[in-house]
């Protein structure tokens, strides 16, 4: 499903729950308030919590209740690592709305559980929702390779068919077995062009338990993850 914060544009990842609420994923940088070259989450201005977010198919927009930018910021972060990558913000959704919500990713199904590291060559598979492909859903999603792991396990390197895009940021990413790796964050220009970062899903939740986010879990998909190889692009090309 699709995200607008303030009218940016971004597609939402995961479903996360706690006790009584049900939350979506996004990016942290979908509230920035810099130009797209700001990444440097200890540095970039954002949105500040208690944002509303309009959410696709919701009746009532959600709320902006933890942004991973912001919360590096007031406690100071100086990992270079969790500055560029750490890329994730909670949207918790009105109780009217929490029926709606399934969170299986389109087309794969899953996830099954947090994923790790990846290794160079592993397939990869993501689903992207941006109104720049003018409503054509055959190119919603993805499959492609990692190109291994990097940062100190916080950015998974990928090239997929087709690359993200404007409006994808924030979209889900899994692994080969289903699990959830991380959430598209960057389009690199250099060294590798056109490829996606994904900022690592485990190290931005270990971030957020730690630092006192909600206490949430991610909700395992009610669809059965069927691998499908859409497009995938060999190694090296």
């Amino acid at each position: 499903m699709q995200t607008y914060t303030a009218g940016a544009q971004c597609t939402a990842n995961f479903v996360f729950t706690d006790a009584t609420d049900v939350y979506i994923g996004q990016a942290a940088h979908c509230s920035g308030t810099g130009g797209a070259t700001e990444t440097n989450g200890c540095l970039a201005g954002s949105l500040p919590l208690g944002t509303p977010v309009n959410v696709n198919g919701a009746s009532k927009p959600g709320i902006m209740v933890y942004n991973s930018w912001l919360t590096m910021q007031a406690a100071g972060e100086t990992n270079p690592d969790a500055c560029q990558y750490n890329d994730l913000a909670l949207i918790k959704l009105d109780p009217a709305d929490h029926a709606k919500v399934n969170p299986s990713v389109p087309t794969y199904g899953g996830p099954v559980g947090v994923g790790d590291a990846t290794a160079a060559g592993e397939t990869v598979y993501s689903y992207g929702n941006s109104s720049l492909r003018g409503g054509v859903a055959l190119l919603s999603p993805k499959t492609g390779v990692s190109l291994g792991t990097n940062a100190n396990g916080w950015n998974h390197p990928v090239y997929t068919v087709s690359p993200g895009v404007p409006g994808d940021s924030g979209s889900a990413f899994l692994d080969k077995d289903g699990k959830a790796i991380g959430v598209l964050s960057t389009l690199a220009l250099a060294p590798l062009p056109l490829s996606n970062g994904v900022s690592d899903l485990d190290h931005m939740l270990d971030y957020l338990l730690s630092h006192g986010g909600p206490n949430v879990q991610l909700a395992n998909g009610t669809e059965a993850f069927t691998p499908k190889l859409i497009g995938l692009i060999p190694l090296g090309l």
